[in-house]
């Protein structure tokens, strides 16, 4: 019946296409304008462009939502439907997200994420043991890209009920600590300076100092003694590089070059050992006696 009064109402059909065709463009005009303005704001490090994410969303469900609305009552039949959905919209949204209580959860863990920003997008955070760069975030989840080019979706929930290590909040520098264990008889004061040699000849490495720990002399690279273990002197430096990216590939030429160091000037790395003692002296000379065969 439906059917065969739009036939009959040429009017009515043209004003039905001519609303959801404006719907459309006008959907479009705000995702193109949004976009482009993320793109310009992702060009200044100081500006945050995640509200504007969420707003293109929001603001593209909200055209959809009005243009199907006055669509639908510009047809006879539908037109109480249209002007309820008009009228009524955020009550339907209300409705439809306690019906899931995840859902809701997810929308307003979103919502507080925009409004308290404990990340952006371009950060390197740490959620639930997941490590990778802010990618993409809507109400519902948010994308990271891991170092392998992973995508890792997280629901916004589990976003706010777990603690999140952001690397670039206020400094993007960061200190890849890298510990090495040297035998007992390796020579500690020449292990320490090859540590720091290395690290301080670096093209990646920064000088983490403030102007008053130079002036006062400290050393640009810190190596120490942290623990004497059961085969081996724990050593441990700390190389600084001016974001993650930088300090992974630091870490890693780090420990090949202070390995070599460490081989070419015979300092030893030792495998673990343990020196077992014997209170019954028949049971050490039992262990040492090979089986009869």
């Amino acid at each position: 019946m439906v059917i065969t009064h739009l036939a009959g109402d040429a009017r009515t059909l043209i004003a039905v296409a001519v609303i959801l065709l404006l719907t459309i463009v006008a959907a479009g005009m705000v995702r193109l304008l949004i976009t482009r303005a993320i793109r310009l704001a992702t060009q200044h490090d100081d500006y945050d462009p995640t509200g504007l994410l969420f707003s293109k969303r929001i603001i593209s469900g909200a055209v959809y939502v009005v243009g199907l609305g006055c669509a639908l009552a510009q047809i006879p039949k539908f037109a109480v439907l249209g002007h309820s959905m008009l009228a009524g919209a955020g009550v339907l949204t209300l409705v439809a997200g306690l019906a899931s209580q995840q859902v809701l959860s997810n929308v307003m863990s979103g919502v507080l994420i925009v409004i308290f920003k404990p990340f952006r997008l371009r950060d390197r955070i740490t959620v639930n043991g997941l490590t990778g760069t802010v990618e993409d975030m809507n109400l519902r989840e948010i994308v990271l890209r891991d170092a392998d080019n992973n995508r890792i979706v997280i629901p916004n929930a589990m976003v706010s009920s777990n603690a999140v290590v952001n690397s670039h909040r206020t400094d993007p520098r960061v200190c890849t600590a890298l510990e090495f264990g040297i035998g007992y008889a390796s020579d500690i004061d020449s292990a320490l300076a090859i540590m720091v040699d290395e690290v301080a000849r670096h093209p990646l490495h920064i000088d983490p100092r403030t102007p008053a720990q130079i002036e006062a002399g400290e050393s640009a690279v810190v190596a120490r003694v942290t623990a004497l273990g059961e085969s081996a002197v724990v050593l441990k430096v700390w190389p600084w590089a001016k974001d993650a990216d930088d300090g992974f590939v630091m870490s890693c030429d780090l420990r090949q070059r202070i390995k070599q160091r460490f081989d070419a000037e015979g300092i030893e790395i030792p495998y673990p050992q343990r020196t077992i003692s014997y209170r019954d002296p028949a049971a050490a000379r039992a262990s040492t006696v090979s089986p009869e065969r």
